[in-house]
């Protein structure tokens, strides 16, 4: 999965569950990917902080919750 069809994804997730905040946004759509994109995103979550190991699905959400930040640029 791109990091644009993740953020769409996140969109998407976040018109359904409008009170839930990034966090909660993040690991509803971890979960729902399924356990090949938590092993993906926790892998790429890993590779970008230099780091060889650490918990999969809090990798997993991290990742998502840096690709949304990253995507939506800084903030004014």
């Amino acid at each position: 999965m791109t990091d644009e069809e993740l953020l769409v994804e996140v969109a998407l997730t976040r018109l359904d569950h409008p009170d839930l905040d990034l966090e909660e946004i993040a690991e509803l759509l971890v979960r729902k990917a399924g356990p090949d994109a938590v092993l993906e995103f926790a892998s790429r979550n890993l590779a970008e902080r230099g780091e060889l190991r650490g918990a999969m699905f809090a990798a997993a959400v991290e990742h998502v919750i840096r690709v949304v930040l990253t995507l939506r640029g800084p903030s004014a």
